[in-house]
């Protein structure tokens, strides 16, 4: 299929869920990527698994009762955050292996309350690997009001996130309220994480948060040009992601992984600054500079560092060579 007819699909009111899915697909990845530049920042990776397991039990509640799976897992994505802030101020017990109790007790529950449901098995797999193709207009509004609601408290508090994720006791010294913003960024992290489930399901959903902000990462040094590339990549492998699995027939969450995937593949070789091509040239480069330093002291060059390039009078002879 080219891309000519995916955007006639798109307009074709017989496929009216195709461009819901687009629109859920493409905001979730952007509020996913600019929350999880502070994951990735902080190196918390862990809680958004831990959440992202969380909110299975308020999606599986929902599911069963008949009730909005969005508001079910958010209530229970905020319970276990929550619970997760306040063990953790115990520290006798590290973060994350608190985040490891509470997460696989939430995710067992959710598997006990999902199991009483009609259709388990359908139901299941619909949680843990999403279901883009069938989601009611009204989820996608909620998702929009959420989404919106998370970047503009993340714009508010940017500074305090900033804080507490480059030195959280220099930050704690200068009484800045550390439980609170932790407590607030992992209800964040759990809206975050619950507008994304959907798009591609439970299992999956980390990449989500983690992939984007990681491939940023590797690409600039600024903070702020990292929060807009993350939600920009988010919403470009979204869109790619939505275009290969309708064209192939393909598993929507699965192929988003994908894409995201091998962009951070990309990044990691060819990044202008931390890619490893740019880092060998770097190398490379010093290497010669070293060389030519040696043979105009009158030396034979040497490759192993500036340390090992000597003059006559056998002293070391600075390089002068910038990384």
């Amino acid at each position: 299929m080219s891309p000519l007819d995916f955007l006639t699909d798109l307009f074709n009111p017989d496929l009216a869920f195709l461009p819901k899915a687009l629109a859920v697909a493409v905001m979730s990845s952007i509020v996913c990527g600019v929350i999880g530049c502070y994951v990735v920042l902080r190196g918390m990776a862990f809680i958004g698994e831990a959440v992202a397991h969380a909110v299975f039990p308020g999606l599986a509640v929902a599911f069963v009762v008949g009730g909005n799976l969005v508001l079910g897992g958010t209530i229970a994505g905020i319970l276990t955050a929550a619970l997760i802030a306040v063990f953790s101020q115990n520290r006798r017990l590290k973060e994350d292996s608190i985040i490891g109790i509470f997460f696989v007790a939430a995710f067992a529950l959710g598997i006990v309350i999902i199991s009483q449901a009609p259709g388990y098995a359908g139901s299941l797999q619909q949680f843990l690997f999403g279901s883009i193709t069938g989601i009611p207009e009204s989820d996608l509004y909620v998702v929009g009001v959420t989404g919106l609601i998370v970047l503009t408290a993340t714009f508010l508090l940017h500074k305090e996130f900033v804080a507490i994720s480059l030195d959280r006791e220099s930050a704690r010294a200068l009484g800045v309220g550390v439980f609170w913003l932790d407590l607030v960024l992992y209800v964040l992290v759990t809206l975050a994480v619950v507008i994304s489930v959907q798009t591609i399901g439970n299992i999956l959903v980390l990449a989500l948060l983690i992939t984007p902000a990681a491939t940023a990462r590797l690409l600039t040094d600024r903070l702020g040009i990292m929060m807009l590339l993350a939600p920009v990549i988010g919403g470009l492998s979204a869109l790619a992601g939505l275009y290969l699995s309708w064209s192939y027939d393909l598993p929507t969450g699965g192929t988003i992984v994908l894409i995201l995937t091998a962009t951070f593949l990309i990044a990691w070789f060819f990044g202008p600054h931390q890619g490893l091509v740019a880092k060998a040239r770097r190398s490379v480069a010093r290497r010669g500079g070293f060389a030519v330093i040696a043979t105009v002291a009158g030396t034979s060059p040497t490759v192993e560092g500036a340390d090992d390039v000597t003059g006559p009078d056998r002293r070391p002879v600075s390089s002068g060579v910038r990384p």
